[in-house]
């Protein structure tokens, strides 16, 4: 019994060791995003799904002008709008951002509403084969947004 306790204490001294040793590990920090319209895009991801903006960001040399959304999960986008790129925006190559909503009800309840508001509805909600409860929509710019429980 000593012999098996002497080891377990060993081993957990070996992971603490590594868990207080080591550098933290990387996280995501925001999502950016190129829009065309700027005021529009933030609208839409403060009234629709509750982010909190922050003070618009102006760089004038640059045209670049940009806001920061924080979501209450702590996830941010970076909604950003550059004059000299209006032209040749780079092509959105991921598939989707999901957000989740808290519940089957509510991905029901807003999918529905933004259908009233004439947002596009690519996807009504379902429980996908993966075991999701979603559905999936354009925001006005076209990028897709998946609604999930």
């Amino acid at each position: 019994m000593i012999l098996a306790n002497s080891v377990t204490i060993v081993l957990a001294g070996t992971i603490m060791f590594f868990i207080f040793s080591t550098e933290k590990t990387a996280r995501l920090a925001h999502l950016g995003i190129y829009v065309q319209n700027l005021e529009l895009m933030k609208e839409f991801y403060t009234i629709h799904f509750g982010a909190i903006a922050g003070r618009k960001y102006i760089n004038p040399g640059k045209g670049f002008s940009s806001y920061f959304l924080a979501f209450p999960s702590g996830i941010s986008i970076e909604l950003m709008n550059d004059e000299s790129r209006q032209r040749k925006l780079p092509v959105i190559s991921w598939g989707h951002i999901a957000i989740s909503v808290g519940s089957s009800a509510e991905v029901n309840r807003l999918t529905g509403c933004l259908e009233k508001q004439g947002i596009e509805i690519v996807s009504v909600p379902r429980m996908t084969g993966d075991g999701y409860y979603e559905s999936l929509i354009r925001d006005p710019e076209g990028n897709l947004i998946e609604l999930t429980t």
